[in-house]
């Protein structure tokens, strides 16, 4: 892999460009991407130049899409008469399945890999690009046949996965968007309407510094922009509301028996998959 080409160096794409050059990659990074974010990664050392998506097309071996999940097929859509046949084109896109069937029908000269780097920040951009973003962290793949991984370019990927620390996960793009909605998009959305309930009913100058660490801690989330959370939204309706339809309903229990023991056992439980996260 000589050349990589990045659509969207904002924090996952500028990640991926310092991650790569940290662990050795000595090729060529190019970027497509807006002219201020441009000159910002230029300055920065994660691109070695900024080109067009055709110019982009004509030299890369890897091609990362680390866009927004619409704008990840608008690319896909604009780069599949172009891309070269040798080339594996990858995404980082939050959900998969209308990613993946996308790509399957229009990128037909060249491979497709879906991916998701289960990593990020609450802060959008390259100015806050880590090389280190993804140490210790899932990265799915979602081949829609895993003799896919077998090709030696998806075989490179993954050998760059972990180097740069990743802990590659395969995953069928169904699958993996009925689990995020579970373990990503329902903590965002739970995070979210916290914040705003909170907003309509305190006096955010005197009652909100009546508080802990314990409000800092679960509105984290809701800082997040709705910008990024729009198209997951969009694209991942079913297994999200699905997801929020249980969550509803634990808490309409925890509502109907707050003077009930047994919440004793919910809390135990609860407690329980908290310490597996953070192991």
């Amino acid at each position: 892999m000589n050349t990589v080409a990045i659509a969207g160096v904002g924090l996952i794409g500028g990640s991926f460009a310092l991650a790569i050059q940290k662990a050795g990659f000595r090729g060529r990074i190019l970027g497509v991407s807006s002219p201020s974010t441009i000159d910002a990664a230029l300055n920065a050392g994660v691109i070695h130049a900024g080109v067009t998506l055709e110019e982009a097309c004509a030299e890369a071996d890897l091609f990362y899409l680390a866009q927004p999940i619409l704008a990840i097929m608008r690319t896909i859509d604009a780069i599949a008469g172009l891309v070269r046949p040798d080339c594996l084109v990858t995404d980082a896109g939050s959900t998969k399945g209308d990613i993946v069937t996308f790509a399957t029908q229009r990128l037909t000269r060249c491979q497709f890999l879906g991916g998701h780097p289960m990593a990020g920040k609450t802060s959008r951009g390259v100015a806050v690009a880590d090389a280190d973003l993804f140490q210790g962290r899932p990265y799915v793949l979602t081949p829609t046949d895993k003799m896919h991984l077998e090709t030696p370019a998806a075989l490179h990927l993954v050998s760059w996965l972990e180097k740069i620390g990743a802990v590659p996960i395969v995953l069928a793009p169904e699958e993996h968007d009925r689990t995020v909605a579970l373990t990503s998009h329902l903590p965002q959305l739970a995070s979210s309407a916290l914040a705003a309930t909170l907003a309509a009913m305190l006096d955010t100058g005197n009652q909100l510094r009546v508080s802990g660490p314990g409000l800092s801690d679960t509105t984290r989330l809701a800082q997040s922009s709705f910008e990024i959370w729009e198209d997951i939204l969009a694209t991942n309706p079913v297994a999200i509301g699905q997801a929020l339809d249980a969550y509803i309903d634990k808490l309409h229990f925890f509502r109907q028996n707050l003077t009930n023991p047994r919440l004793r056992e919910e809390f135990a439980v609860a407690a329980e998959l908290a310490r597996k996260c953070r192991r």
